[in-house]
């Protein structure tokens, strides 16, 4: 008997029950004050927050069609009353046609009014504002933030709408690099969970109000890894309203353009080399000179390897050095000549982007 219990199967009869019955819901009682708060911040800020879609016109090169390619998502929010909407200028890089898709699934056209790339900001306008309009989000600042803060950041990640992740301010004073290889000071470092899809949209904080704008994050594998950053809000609302007034930031530059990095290294020389200098400009005027073009082939111009006391050994360095100064500063360039290194001084100007 003992062996026969031991090596028997149990039939279908030991393992169902024909009286099972549904569980009685036990009562889980009020909400947390964290959890009603955390409600009360979305539902009043979410209507604000929309997704960004970008579609690019494209032609068969042998049939001369031309049709519309999706080219990304993002994330975006309601600037003002008037239809304006802020996001990243990498969300609508490329794109002939935007629409944007509000909370309630309205799809509205909309037009690209402005872009800054070199702080990854760009506006865009819908073209026929709702009944009722589009509600604005509330702008904070980023001057007082510290790290602890709760955040919360809501935006389309993967094409998920009105996606709330949460959060606090892990670290401040960040520095981001944009495509164009601009520095973006003062950036804010975050645990909330950002995405692909979240770019463009906001980071609030436990106010409802926008702080900063989700752009970036640190990643191997392009998916969230624990550090996210955004664009201090201070930033935006420095900039936003030059792109709606059709005007462009004012960053210092010297007139000049750069020759290829590769071109310095195979020669062993460290700098920047000048590759052309725009008639009319500030280098034309403190008498920087660019690569020179003689019936024996290239002549190398000047190579700055100095910005008042700033070393210069790379675009980046050159960036980093001019972003320290304001437009009408005059600075010390030091430039790297056949008979050896020599001081000019550089009124400097507004670049025309």
């Amino acid at each position: 008997v003992l062996a026969w219990s031991l090596l028997r199967r149990p039939g279908t009869t030991d393992l169902h029950d024909a009286d099972a019955r549904s569980r009685i819901v036990t009562p889980r009682g009020d909400l947390s004050d964290v959890e009603t708060s955390t409600m009360a911040l979305f539902e009043a800020t979410s209507p604000s927050v929309v997704h960004v879609a970008n579609v690019a016109y494209l032609e068969n090169r042998w049939t001369r069609d031309v049709y519309r390619m999706p080219r990304g998502t993002g994330s975006g929010f309601v600037w003002d009353a008037q239809g304006y909407v802020v996001t990243n200028e990498h969300v609508v890089r490329g794109g002939d046609e935007f629409v944007v898709t509000l909370a309630d699934n309205t799809d509205l056209r909309a037009y690209l009014v402005g872009v800054d790339p070199d702080h990854d900001l760009a506006v865009l306008r819908v073209e026929e504002l709702p009944d009722g309009g589009l509600p604005p989000l509330a702008i904070g600042t980023s001057e007082d933030l510290r790290v602890g803060q709760s955040v919360f950041a809501i935006g389309n990640p993967f094409g998920l709408d009105q996606t709330l992740t949460t959060g606090i301010i892990s670290g401040l004073g960040r520095e981001n690099r944009t495509d164009t290889g601009r520095r973006v000071d003062d950036v804010i470092q975050t645990d909330a969970a950002i995405n692909p899809g979240n770019s463009g949209g906001p980071l609030l904080d436990s106010a409802g109000r926008a702080i900063g704008i989700n752009t970036a994050i640190a990643t191997q594998t392009g998916q969230y890894s624990g550090v996210g950053f955004a664009v201090p809000v201070d930033t935006v609302n420095r900039i936003v309203p030059l792109l709606i007034r059709g005007e462009k930031p004012r960053r210092p530059g010297l007139g000049i353009t750069l020759l290829d990095p590769s071109y310095l290294a195979r020669l062993g020389i460290e700098g920047v080399g000048v590759e052309r200098v725009l008639p009319e400009s500030a280098a034309n005027a403190a008498g920087i000179r660019g690569l020179q073009r003689t019936p024996r082939g290239r002549r190398l111009g000047d190579v700055i390897v100095r910005l008042e006391d700033r070393t210069v050994k790379s675009r980046t360095d050159l960036f980093d050095a001019l972003d320290e100064h304001e437009v009408g500063d005059t600075v010390r360039v030091t430039v790297l000549r056949a008979d050896g290194e020599q001081e000019l001084e550089v009124t400097l100007q507004a670049l025309s982007r």
